[in-house]
């Protein structure tokens, strides 16, 4: 990983016995469990859209909207905190993330209506940016030929919250109310952030001169300087959105007339996501062996298989199965691939890593926002036209190579 230079940036201090242990297993595993703690912050409303309509009295369509808002305050946290992990000491700033989190976490337990919590959600999920200023220390100091392994190890992480936040937020909101979904994901967050806070290494920040804000106006600058950093956001965009229209919305349809299912047993089809934790590490090294742009194709048209099968799986379950697994597995082959090319394209990857991220979320974002209106109007089919949409439009923007600045 090259060096900062600009002021105010992090300088990569030689290899010493502190810095391998940031890569060793312990702490990867710390950080992997952060990870999937704080990332499923992300999507805790998701699988308890049902019982936040039914409390508020109305329905599940029409507070689809807060998935939403969760994923753009993601994005605007991600904006303005990610790109201080090239300058700012990442140990305060992971500690005191993870405490406003907590906070917002805690007051969306206690809103008393949906726009307070669509507030407090919005809140929590700028905060919870934690994920992201770790997988660049994690990425900077692992081994050349084991990096793609690495950020796999903790993009594993990620994607078992996120079936976590389906499957026991779907459980324990059925079984507690969605409240105690929130409560609990609130003091989760506060621990685990703080110990992880207190295992970061050290590192040797220069005194800061410019901006607090500096990375965030170097974002464009970066993107445009950086052809293969551009293609990699807008292609992971583009499958994020895809996999964000389907899977947002599928608690409407399981809970719907077609299915009939409780919040419970819908939650527990997220299972089928933990198909994304075990590609990982395989992911990661085929990323290592054969480059992300192998690896990123073969994503691309595994997820282009998973629009048909879910569309089948609007009448039939098992094609529904068969294209949750599939959509998980071409979502985290293309986000390992995608995303170790970020980190390694520029010399200031947490802000590159912020930018690629930002993207990321925007698109997903804007899926799940069309994904409302598309269910309200033409059912689960308008919803697999929405991911159709992004799918193809993430790959034919990235399908003639810009020329390399």
């Amino acid at each position: 990983m090259p060096s900062a230079t600009r002021t105010g940036e992090a300088r990569v201090l030689p290899v010493t016995d502190q810095e391998r242990s940031a890569s060793g297993t312990a702490f990867l595993l710390l950080v992997a469990v952060c990870t999937a703690v704080t990332a499923a912050n992300i999507y805790l409303a998701a699988p308890l859209l049902p019982l936040i309509a039914h409390s508020f009295g109305t329905t599940a369509s029409g507070v689809a909207w807060i998935a939403s808002t969760a994923q753009l305050g993601y994005a605007a946290g991600l904006l303005f905190f990610a790109p201080l992990g090239d300058g700012v000491d990442r140990r305060r700033l992971v500690g005191g993330l993870s405490l406003v989190a907590a906070g917002a976490l805690a007051a969306a337990a206690a809103a008393t209506g949906t726009a307070a919590l669509a507030a407090a959600v919005l809140v929590a999920s700028a905060a919870t940016v934690v994920p992201q200023l770790l997988v660049p220390l994690v990425a900077a100091r692992a081994p050349a030929d084991r990096r793609a392994r690495h950020v796999a190890a903790v993009i594993s992480g990620l994607f078992t919250g996120v079936v976590a936040a389906r499957v026991l937020g779907g459980l324990i909101g059925q079984a507690y109310g969605w409240r105690v979904v929130f409560g609990g994901a609130a003091v989760l967050t506060a621990l685990l952030g703080l110990v992880t806070a207190r295992a970061l290494p050290r590192e040797d920040r220069p005194r800061r001169t410019g901006p607090l804000f500096a990375g965030l106006a170097s974002l464009p600058g970066i993107v445009r300087r950086s052809p293969d950093l551009w293609r990699a956001c807008v292609r992971q965009a583009g499958l994020y959105g895809a996999w964000s229209a389907l899977w947002t919305s599928l608690a409407l349809l399981l809970t719907g007339p077609r299915y009939g299912l409780s919040t419970a047993v819908a939650g527990l089809f997220g299972l089928f996501g933990l198909s994304a934790s075990a590609v990982a590490p395989l992911a990661g090294g085929l990323v290592d062996r054969f480059g992300a742009a192998k690896v990123v194709r073969c994503a691309y048209l595994a997820a282009a298989v998973c629009v048909p099968l879910f569309w089948l799986g609007g009448h039939t379950l098992a094609a529904l199965v068969a294209g949750a697994v599939a959509i998980h597995a071409a979502l985290v082959a293309s986000h390992v691939a995608n995303q170790t090319l970020a980190l390694t394209t520029t010399s200031a990857p947490a802000t590159a890593n912020t930018a690629y991220v930002v993207a990321n979320f925007a698109g997903g974002a804007l899926a799940s926002a069309l994904t409302g209106p598309a269910y309200g109007h033409w059912g689960w089919s308008g919803v697999c036209a929405v991911a159709a949409t992004w799918l193809l439009l993430g790959w034919t923007a990235t399908a003639v190579r810009r020329p390399r600045a």
